[in-house]
């Protein structure tokens, strides 16, 4: 199985149509290991790779850095021009020192030179901006960014996350338009059946601005895996109980009721749950690609065989009410 190619908004770029989050390579748990290390990181690239991925998305902050260094051995030993490399910047590296944090010019103009340092590359093909910095204005941060893709470090701009403020969006957007500027085209938000608050104004205004939608946490955070019973999750009994923000966040009646129906789809199509609800991302014609990580490759492969799963109109529409929601434009 290879995956196919779909377009990146209204960029001209193909991106593979199951995009591959690294956030794991070289997380420490609270016990100080990694969750991913080098030799399993190169393992999940290798298996990506031989599934025609070709879409590879990280973060200055991932492990600390380590995580961009793991990517850029990995591809010295690949063509470059055949991946398709994301990036995103905001978060701050350095103690006491509040430049070293958002989107002011002189953080961002560091932040890229190092960032392509590890990854031992001299472009990156799409630059998120990890959140919104309310601290430097819009007219600055995209004539900086502007000039990323101006002198050929960065082919494509990005916003990550910035959601219910879609509006700030715009208004970088209309200030970009405005000038001459490279704009934002890419929008990487949070979103799965069960995290639906993009739906309606933040994908109305993707669609307006011609932005590729390429949402992380399609699994909700493991939730839609389909690991977790509702007679455990609900009285506490589950090991995800330990997290409160995550008992309060999925294990709810609601979700649980998502889930009944995520099961009983995936039965039909033959397909894993998790499967089921990646494949649901890719039925929708306001996604362009979700975004999938993994802990090992047997997982990995799971989630890209979400690209042989076929959902029906009828399918997605069930999966779609069984929680609700303003938009239906699926």
């Amino acid at each position: 199985m290879d995956l196919d190619f779909v377009q990146l908004g209204d960029t001209g770029l193909q991106t593979s149509e199951i995009q591959f989050g690294t956030w794991r390579f070289g997380k420490e748990t609270e016990e100080g290991n990694l969750e991913i290390d080098e030799p399993r990181a190169h393992e999940l690239l290798d298996a990506y790779a031989d599934h025609g991925g070709r879409f590879i998305d990280t973060a200055d902050v991932y492990g600390g850095g380590t995580c961009e260094e793991w990517i850029g051995d990995w591809l010295a030993d690949r063509d470059r021009e055949a991946y398709t490399i994301a990036s995103k910047i905001y978060w701050q590296i350095r103690e006491g020192d509040p430049n070293s944090r958002g989107t002011n010019r002189k953080n961002v103009r560091h932040r890229i030179d190092a960032l392509l340092d590890r990854l031992g590359t001299d472009y990156v093909d799409v630059l998120y901006i990890h959140r919104w910095d309310d601290e430097t204005s819009a007219r600055e941060m995209m004539k900086t960014l502007n000039g990323l893709v101006e002198d050929g470090r960065v082919h494509y701009l990005g916003t990550s996350t910035l959601v219910p403020n879609e509006w700030k969006v715009a208004k970088a957007n209309q200030i970009a338009r405005e000038e001459g500027w490279e704009p934002f085209t890419v929008a990487q938000p949070r979103y799965n059946l069960v995290d639906r608050e993009i739906e309606g104004g933040y994908l109305d205004m993707a669609d307006d601005y011609g932005l590729a939608v390429c949402p992380w946490s399609p699994l909700g955070q493991g939730f839609l895996t389909g690991k977790y019973s509702r007679d455990e999750g609900l009285t506490g009994e589950s090991r995800a109980a330990e997290s409160s923000r995550f008992r309060e966040a999925y294990l709810t009646d609601e979700n649980f009721d998502v889930l009944d129906e995520l099961r009983t789809v995936a039965d039909e199509v033959d397909a894993t749950i998790a499967q089921t609800a990646i494949a649901y991302h890719m039925a929708h014609e306001g996604i362009t690609a979700p975004i999938v990580g993994a802990r090992t490759v047997d997982q990995l492969e799971e989630n890209l065989g979400a690209a042989e799963v076929d959902l029906s109109a009828e399918q997605v529409e069930r999966l779609r009410e069984a929680k609700g929601g303003p938009y239906s434009d699926i």
